[in-house]
């Protein structure tokens, strides 16, 4: 936009966006009003129709700009105009009344806070607002606004601040605290019950703790906890007040555990923190009854809030109750514990749900102790759990078919996956033994007496009979295979159980065969009736892919007892297409197959093999043979189904063979599909799906006989790099990357395998190139990079030579910068190998020419290298990726300290010593301890990593 609009325009635009019908003509003004808003015309505009306020909708377009120009395009403002800026937003907020649409207050308060947190020059706010709104009751509700986003936006991810710049504010947040917590106390005593301002109250004080500007020592005889401990009392408070003062208790107790975790702290402040965690214990602990009421009149909202203070507060007494407890004197806090499990009782699993996080660090703590005593002490709290998670695994009893099955199955059926992960977890506390037979007890309906003696109570329905053997389903991996108690009762009852019981209980039923599958090994007595009972359930509709799964898993646990059934086993692979299963299932039944294959004698392996692959071949022949047949994903005409099926056995047959041996009993089949492979690759090269999946194929096929399939080495460069030269499909890259792995080592096939790299460099840089070529091909980046990496581990001599390396270096340099986590890691992956080849003293005899060629190349690149990783970790990056970056660094500084130095320092002196809205980066001192910190700790990348964050957060 290189004029101003007239103001007329604008209103009209927005008056197309909201009103008109049309959808070209609202596409049109959104693309237009888009334009204005990056435009700096945008700040003048925004301020009028402010202050015009002719409707709701200009008044939002207005007020949202506002935000976002400030947010995003601060630095457009010269300084002299932050001032009047400032007094203009002072104004618009003056003028909200209780008719002023919320989300544009909202908007106008960030507009606000985000100045006030990039405008330095404003000294202090928190107390001129105060003075200037905290007086009018009118004004309350804005002013309480920009004070909770004022907290709330320091770690905005939008405001590069700077960690330095951020600090500033936190501690002149902090020194304003007496009179913001006067202010609240006040709005809190002259609000009239005023349920949206007291809201607005606990919602400002949470986020003021949340940031640390109110301190914990305060909290005890703060009126604002006390007014939430107040609403919490009561189960009839209006929700959005009482949900806010859950969020506030909540982010108390989160920020009490966090000072518990810190060592130097006085004893003085230490015993505050004691007196401040004993009377928040006793007022949390007063709300079991307001809970119990919530339950009672299905304030289901409510339970879930109670719900998640009670959880809160056993996390933050977690540590203390696990190192306080002992066998004869428990910690007086566990009986938080007993409130948790309370809510997990409740008839809604979102409830049970609030509390897993609990759950799990409380066995990781038990765990790492390893300490039976304490297990003992919390036996009794998992047991329950357990049969409380039991409860709410179960299905409605008129459910009909699978529990997949049906309205709200999807939910249901996450919620006990994440169930069956949470019991895998804190299992080793009761023992896998305990729970089996716990829920056994369920399974029959008994209980026992105090003499041993089992008595049938009652007889169990099919949904909690289901839920039971799903629970057993969780741990049965666990069970020790001496156990001779339970267990083969349980596997009698599956196998007899009558057709008419509900399908989910002998779906389940066929599951936890399967997860008995260790158990299943030790004892091979039970195996010939379980894979009949399995076989004839591969027939049925509903069980059939449960069976294929189970199969698998018995084949992979049992491979010696199974290798005399393998005659079987083929049968079913010849009628695999007859199963009503879906192909996920089919593959999972040839994984099983593959895994016996491999463990039959060696001269039966060749021809069963063929016999298997051409079962999936044939039909592939096929569909390249036919013309104009339309593929259907996911149907028997879509070559991905045969090949994935070809993939899983080339993947899962591994036979133990003489290393010595000449001729590898997979290797002719293989070379036979070979054939296939090309046809599928020529007929279908337009489709990157298919080629990826074949692609996969031969990688898997490759990968099974290794060596034994160099003679078929060179068709197959040939080809992908003929068809990579006209589709440029990311998985060839990746198969040349198996290429290299395999036959790179062997001097006679490196030279045609860097030749197939620089052939693949010339259509790679050509879509790289382009702009954001590197954005929109992160596949391509992943995948070269991988290849170029291969080659440094296997064919270090070879790659160095080429005469692409200086251009790939090049294209790893601007490459660095992608914020990709796969692609990224490649790249960083690649440069480590690079630095590593050189530095590597291994067994090969080409050391001291890898080492000269790295040094004659860093000599070159090296200052480019150290810019390009500091310029990304700080500006480019996410914050996870910084480990990579880190591991490079060392390298460098462990391949050529001396000029590592000399390149970080001219790296940082290159760094802004402000950011874009004239705030100050970095201080010189704490640019030296990045150096220093850098260069001087090469055993430690976590250390260099840690050094990396906290420098890029002085720009961030």
């Amino acid at each position: 936009m290189n004029s101003p609009p007239e103001l007329d325009t604008v209103y009209q635009a927005v008056y197309t966006l909201y009103t008109n019908p049309d959808p070209t003509e609202k596409e049109k003004a959104s693309a237009w009003l888009g334009e204005l808003q990056k435009s700096v015309y945008a700040w003048k505009v925004s301020d009028e129709m402010l202050q015009q306020k002719r409707d709701l909708e200009s008044c939002y377009f207005a007020a949202q700009t506002m935000r976002t120009k400030i947010e995003l395009s601060f630095h457009e403002l010269p300084t002299d105009a932050h001032t009047s800026l400032r007094d203009s937003l002072l104004q618009h907020i003056s003028q909200i009344n209780e008719h002023t649409n919320t989300i544009i207050v909202t908007q106008l308060s960030v507009a606000l806070a985000d100045l006030a947190l990039q405008m330095s020059s404003w000294q202090s706010p928190v107390i001129d607002l105060i003075n200037k709104f905290g007086g009018n009751q009118s004004s309350l509700w804005p002013l309480l606004e920009v004070m909770t986003v004022l907290p709330e936006e320091i770690n905005s991810r939008f405001l590069r601040l700077g960690a330095n710049r951020r600090q500033c504010v936190v501690m002149d947040l902090s020194n304003a605290v007496d009179t913001v917590i006067k202010f609240l106390s006040m709005c809190l005593k002259n609000g009239n019950d005023n349920v949206q301002i007291n809201t607005r109250i606990l919602r400002c004080f949470k986020s003021w703790v949340n940031v640390h500007a109110i301190p914990l020592q305060s909290i005890p005889n703060n009126d604002v906890v006390a007014y939430a401990f107040q609403v919490l009392g009561n189960y009839q408070s209006c929700s959005q007040l009482h949900e806010a003062a859950t969020d506030c208790i909540c982010i108390i107790l989160q920020e009490l555990e966090e000072e518990n975790c810190h060592t130097k702290i006085t004893i003085e402040y230490t015993t505050c923190l004691q007196q401040l965690q004993l009377g928040l214990f006793t007022n949390v602990m007063s709300l079991e009854q307001p809970y119990h009421l919530s339950v009672a009149h299905e304030e289901n909202e409510k339970s879930i809030n109670y719900c998640r203070i009670f959880t809160e507060l056993a996390e933050t007494y977690l540590n203390t109750i696990v190192l306080g407890s002992t066998v004869d004197k428990k910690h007086y806090a566990i009986k938080i514990l007993d409130l948790v499990l309370m809510c997990v009782g409740h008839h809604d699993y979102e409830v049970a749900l609030i509390t897993f996080n609990l759950w799990y660090r409380l066995s990781e703590c038990l765990y790492r102790k390893n300490n039976d005593d304490l297990n003992t002490i919390f036996r009794p709290h998992i047991e329950r759990l357990i049969g409380g998670l039991c409860k709410h695994c179960q299905v409605e009893p008129d459910h009909l078919g699978l529990i997949e099955d049906g309205s709200g199955g999807e939910d249901l059926v996450d919620f006990r996956g994440r169930v069956s992960e949470l019991i895998k977890d804190v299992v080793f506390v009761v023992g896998s033994s305990h729970c089996f037979r716990q829920m056994f007890t369920t399974l029959t309906g008994t209980n026992d007496n105090q003499q041993g003696q089992s008595t049938i109570t009652r007889q169990p329905t099919w949904d909690l009979t289901e839920a039971a053997l799903f629970i057993m389903q969780a741990v049965a991996k666990n069970i020790l295979p001496e156990e001779n108690d339970v267990v083969p009762k349980v596997v009698e009852a599956i196998l007899n159980v009558p057709d008419n019981t509900h399908i989910a209980v002998r779906h389940t039923s066929i599951l936890l065969l399967g997860e008995l599958c260790e158990w299943i090994n030790s004892h091979p007595q039970s195996l010939e009736p379980i894979l009949n009972f399995l076989l004839s359930c591969l027939n049925q509709k509903g069980l059939a892919s449960a069976s294929s799964s189970a199969l698998h898993s018995i084949c992979t646990a049992c491979p010696e007892h199974m290798a005399s059934h393998f005659p079987g086993l083929l049968q079913i692979a010849r009628s695999l297409d007859t199963f009503p299963i879906s192909n996920e299932a089919a593959v999972g039944l040839l994984k099983g197959v593959s895994l016996i294959l491999a463990r039959l004698p060696t001269n039966e392996i060749s021809t069963a093999m063929k016999e298997l692959c051409w079962f999936q071949a044939k039909p592939l022949c096929q569909l390249v043979e036919l013309q104009g047949i339309p593929l259907e994903r996911g149907t028997k005409t879509d070559p991905v189904l045969w090949l994935d099926r070809l993939a899983a056995i080339f993947r899962h047959t591994n036979p133990s063979i003489d290393n010595s041996c000449d001729i590898h009993p997979c290797q002719s089949t293989i070379t036979d599909m070979w054939p296939v492979f090309s046809s599928v690759f020529n007929k279908f090269q337009d489709d990157p799906r298919i080629m990826e999946r074949c692609c996969r194929c031969l990688r898997y096929a490759v990968r099974c006989i290794g060596q034994h399939a160099v003679h078929l080495l060179e068709s197959i460069v040939e080809q992908i790099v003929q068809l990579y030269s006209t589709n440029q499909h990311s998985c060839f890259l990746y198969l040349g990357s198996i290429l290299v792995d395999e036959y790179a080592a062997d001097h006679a096939c490196a030279s045609g395998l860097v030749r197939m790299l620089e052939a693949f460099i010339g259509p790679t840089f050509t879509i790289l190139q382009v702009t954001d070529g590197l954005k929109n091909h992160p596949d391509t980046v992943d995948d070269l990079f991988r290849l170029c990496a291969r080659f440094l581990q296997r064919g270090p001599i070879a790659f160095l030579h080429s005469a692409a390396l200086s251009s790939i270096i090049d294209c790893a340099l601007m490459a660095s910068s992608l914020d990709h986590r796969d692609a990224n890691a490649s790249v960083m992956k690649f440069f480590y190998d690079f630095l590593h080849s050189g530095r590597n003293h291994d067994e090969r005899s080409d050391y001291t020419i890898r080492r000269q060629l790295v040094q004659g190349i860093l000599a070159e690149k090296g200052k480019a290298l150290v810019t390009s990783l500091l310029q990304a970790a700080v500006f480019s990056l996410s914050t996870y990726m910084l480990q990579d970056v880190a591991d490079v660094l060392v390298e460098l500084t462990l391949t050529d300290g001396a000029s590592m130095a000399i390149w970080l320092e001219e790296a940082i002196k290159s760094m802004p010593t402000q950011n874009a809205v004239g705030l100050p980066t970095a201080t010189p001192e704490q640019l030296l301890e990045f150096h220093s910190t850098i260069l001087r700790t090469t055993d430690s990348p976590k250390t260099v990593m840690h050094a990396l964050r906290n420098f890029a957060r002085l720009y961030r």
